[in-house]
């Protein structure tokens, strides 16, 4: 293919992708406008997303709302989302990372049947699991609290990122686990230092899913969780809504301030995303 041919290839293809992201990109700046429109927002009518003239009022007014203890109440709600997101990646990958080692590289009696179950429990939505999960959060005087609902949250990450984990440790040729073990490393030196350094894109991967998963899960949230200070951010938005008129100056506010973690998290992890499965593992 000559160079002309490249160019005029190339720009086809940007001319192909330029409507679709320009479709794309139209909703997120009509929650942008929404957001920036000052005094009291409408879905008005008009191609035009954005306001003529930008204000921070909404968000402002939403930061700095107060409940009747006299709290910062959607600050406190954003708190709560970390913490719950935070705890369920971290408690989620830990449990994940090791199970889906052990299943990928060991035999032993039940380990099919138990791939088997995680993958079952995948087919069952959270609206049928809400009302056991509901009884045992309440025997175990869990409900309306933040570790109550990460453990839940934890549990229904877990089955997918097994076997996710487990699929990319059984691409890590078993090799460099021999090398290690003939130069004297014991099991958990091998998993530690030559087995979780290849596999950080899975990880990443994974960390993302369990952080995303907890951060936008509305369901169980709003049926476990009754406080208005407990409450997570998906709960917090629908609160928004009301029957008879909406804030969709702060409604809108709030979706793009929810976005933001979600979006740090995915740029801070991106380089690790795209990395090879064993790049560098037979280097030298």
């Amino acid at each position: 293919m000559s160079a002309r041919e490249k160019n005029a290839s190339q720009w086809g293809a940007h001319l192909v992708l330029i409507p679709i992201c320009a479709l794309t990109l139209y909703p997120v700046l009509w929650v942008i406008g929404l957001a920036l429109t000052p005094g009291e927002a409408h879905l008005r009518a008009g191609l035009w997303p954005l306001p003529a003239h930008a204000s921070l009022e909404h968000v402002g007014a939403l930061l700095s709302s107060r409940d009747a203890a006299g709290q910062l109440i959607f600050v406190r709600q954003l708190f709560n989302s970390l913490v719950v997101a935070s705890a369920t990646t971290a408690i989620g990958v830990a449990l994940s990372v090791t199970a889906a080692y052990a299943l990928s590289r060991f035999s032993f009696p039940g380990r099919q049947l138990g791939m088997s179950t995680l993958l079952a429990t995948q087919m069952f939505p959270a609206t049928m699991m809400s009302v056991p999960l509901y009884a045992i959060l309440d025997r175990l005087h869990l409900l309306d609290s933040l570790a109550g609902l990460t453990i839940v949250y934890a549990t229904t990450a877990i089955p997918f990122s097994v076997w996710m984990l487990k699929g990319y440790f059984d691409t890590i040729p078993r090799d460099l686990e021999e090398a290690a073990l003939l130069d004297g490393a014991t099991q958990g030196q091998i998993f530690l230092k030559v087995v979780l350094p290849l596999a950080r894109p899975a990880l990443a991967v994974t960390a993302l899913f369990s952080f995303m998963t907890a951060w936008n899960e509305f369901v169980l949230a709003a049926t476990f969780i009754d406080g208005q200070s407990r409450f997570t951010l998906p709960v917090a938005l629908q609160r928004l809504v009301g029957e008879y008129h909406t804030e969709w100056g702060q409604f809108a506010a709030g979706a793009l301030l929810v976005s933001a973690p979600v979006m740090l998290v995915f740029f801070a992890l991106q380089k690790h995303l795209v990395g090879g499965l064993t790049a560098g593992g037979v280097k030298g």
